[in-house]
């Protein structure tokens, strides 16, 4: 059950910390996704609440839904207006050469019939700009604050390898399987609303970075 990860909630809005490995898109073979626990959510309205935009399946943290379809389009379009603060951490499987910086790689989709389909640099693509800060660093891995610009799939996994030269540790696609899973969560969200106040939230350190050998930096 996810009522009990609710980290922000009011007649509009309603913002989860979603358990990596839950799908918000129902997969084709038709197993457990975000659909099964909207009954949950609803917190007293008749309608389920709805994901106003992603995370991938291996990733964590803030989620945002809505509690009806009018608070669902002026939500969605701060997202298409580049409005929204969103903040992620990642343990990369390496340590990138210099503090800080943003990575202004441009996007597009490749598929073979070997590896499937992914993202890779493209200058024909879709632009995409990450902001980043290393954090910490342990036995030759990094972790590493970024801060998307926009929003476009697989963005932060893809500047990490091909921006950095690093791949998020675990990441199934782009690196390698780890047992805890992939290293990648969505800690911090902000949507601004005209009138009221922002949409916050804060999800909560997560386990699989501790058992990695990162804690939560102090307050």
């Amino acid at each position: 059950m996810l009522g009990d990860r609710v980290l922000f909630l009011d007649g509009e809005a309603l913002v989860i910390d979603k358990p990596a490995g839950l799908p918000v898109d129902r997969p084709r073979d038709g197993s457990i996704s975000l659909e099964n626990h909207l009954d949950s959510l609803t917190f007293g309205f008749r309608r389920w609440p709805q994901a106003v935009h992603r995370l991938d399946r291996d990733t964590s943290g803030c989620l945002l839904l809505s509690r009806n379809p009018k608070a669902h389009a002026r939500l969605q379009q701060a997202f298409e207006a580049g409005a929204v603060m969103k903040r992620y951490i990642a343990v990369l499987d390496g340590v990138p050469e210099s503090e800080a910086g943003e990575i202004d790689l441009p996007l597009g989709k490749v598929s073979t019939r070997e590896k499937g389909w992914r993202m890779t640099t493209d200058p024909k693509g879709k632009p995409a700009r990450t902001a980043w800060r290393l954090l910490d660093t342990r036995d030759g891995r990094a972790l590493v604050e970024f801060r998307p610009a926009t929003g476009r799939t697989h963005q932060i996994r893809v500047h990490a390898l091909e921006g950095l030269g690093h791949a998020v540790t675990g990441d199934p696609f782009y690196g390698t399987p780890h047992p805890a899973g992939m290293m990648l969560h969505a800690i911090e969200l902000i949507v601004p609303r005209a009138g009221k106040a922002d949409v916050a939230a804060t999800a909560p350190w997560p386990e699989r970075f501790v058992s990695a050998g990162f804690d939560a930096p102090a307050a």
